[in-house]
């Protein structure tokens, strides 16, 4: 598997921290998304990427545009088939590209949504994933 892409950069699957057999369900695939990346996920995995899950997945890639709606709609959605310790790589259109996603809205939904902002990653020319995670416990 390859690790960069030509130009020493590390390809969005490396960074996304995938590996060989993981489950990984894909939501909001459109037109414009990155095939590219798409195909480096599905090498990553040894596998396909799934759209209707028949048990818990360990990741859920959602492709996200400011134009999709209210994003804690899609969040919610988005932990139907998600594993206890899964998380989700929400990922929008960079600053300046059309469908943009703010990132105070994104905070403010991954919140409302039950979820905590974790790593961000620049996974594409066009696309930058946050990861999203369920809160730890309160510890005492």
């Amino acid at each position: 598997m390859p690790t960069t892409d030509g130009t020493g950069k590390t390809t969005g699957v490396i960074v996304l921290g995938l590996t060989p057999g993981m489950a990984v369900q894909e939501l909001g695939w459109g037109e414009d998304v990155d095939e590219a990346l798409r195909e480096q996920i599905m090498d990553g995995i040894d596998g396909d990427l799934l759209y209707e899950a028949t048990e818990a997945v360990d990741v859920v890639l959602l492709w996200w545009r400011d134009s999709d709606g209210d994003i804690v709609d899609g969040l919610v959605d988005a932990l139907t088939d998600l594993s206890p310790t899964g998380y989700i790589w929400l990922v929008t259109p960079k600053v300046g590209r059309p469908d943009y996603v703010d990132p105070t809205d994104l905070a403010e939904g991954a919140l409302t949504a039950g979820l905590a902002v974790a790593n961000p990653a620049s996974v594409s020319a066009n696309w930058q994933a946050q990861k999203l995670v369920r809160p730890k416990g309160i510890r005492r």
